[in-house]
């Protein structure tokens, strides 16, 4: 609520020029992307024009400014949002759900989870029970303090400083992208718990390194990772917008057994 007042507050040209700002956009080249004039453009960021409800989407676009925070754009102009914001639980979501459900069952026995914008969970596959074993409940909602929180995955992951760096650059990215405070809090939290290896501030691969690997150790037996994400490709929800669905595949045939083991034993 209080984000949404402050949005309604803030004229809608301010909020424009900080988006193309963010995205490090000159106004001619943001005027020609967009098909408008330079000089309306500037109007509309001074205040001196107010823009309509198809310039407001239409620049929102150009921007690639977050649905969420299209809404919030409309707003400031005097507009009713233009995407809706569904809870996953409800019923218009079933083909969603089932959507999400089918990939990570279809995983197995390879772990498999669903975020939220604040990559709190949404969903996993049975096979993240692996990752997750004793760790303290109230830091499974989020997985990132599930994976680097001391009481977390962290003890166990035999790279730590590597993953971090990887894990706190995916959300500076995503802090960077959608100006969203709260992840920027997060963020700040993560860089305060401790870890006893180096973080690189650059990911510079070794020799013959492709990804990042996470390096895991379950059961006295050491696994390595590498993990895809997926998206949906055409949303036009806040909600479906900001899923994300974070597969891991095994790297190497010793972490292929040993998913499949453990899945049979545990089954």
């Amino acid at each position: 609520m209080t984000t949404t007042v402050q949005a309604r507050q803030r004229p809608v040209g301010e909020l424009l020029r900080e988006w193309r700002d963010r995205r490090r956009i000159s106004q001619l080249d943001l005027a020609i992307s967009a098909d408008i004039s330079t000089r309306h453009l500037s109007f509309v960021e001074t205040g001196r024009s107010r823009p309509s409800r198809e310039m407001v989407l239409r620049l929102g676009e150009h921007l690639d400014v977050p649905l969420r925070e299209r809404n919030r754009l409309l707003l400031a102009a005097g507009f009713a949002p233009a995407y809706t914001e569904t809870a996953l639980a409800e019923p218009e979501m079933d083909a969603v759900r089932r959507a999400v459900r089918q990939l990570l069952t279809g995983h197995e026995p390879y772990p498999a989870a669903v975020v939220d914008r604040n990559w709190d969970l949404v969903d996993a596959n049975a096979a993240v029970g692996l990752f997750v074993a004793g760790i303290p409940p109230e830091l499974t909602t989020n997985v990132l303090r599930a994976t680097l929180h001391p009481d977390g995955m962290a003890p166990h992951i035999r790279n730590l400083g590597e993953w971090r760096a990887h894990l706190l650059g995916r959300l500076r990215r995503q802090v960077a992208q959608t100006a969203d405070p709260g992840l920027a809090e997060l963020l700040d939290e993560l860089r305060g718990y401790p870890c006893d290896q180096p973080v690189p501030e650059v990911e510079v691969p070794g020799p013959g390194d492709i990804f990042v690997p996470l390096k895991f150790r379950h059961d006295g037996t050491d696994l390595t990772f590498f993990s895809t994400v997926a998206t949906f490709g055409t949303p036009l929800d806040v909600t479906v917008a900001e899923l994300v669905i974070e597969s891991f595949f095994p790297a190497d045939s010793a972490t292929a057994a040993h998913l499949r083991e453990w899945a049979a034993r545990v089954g």
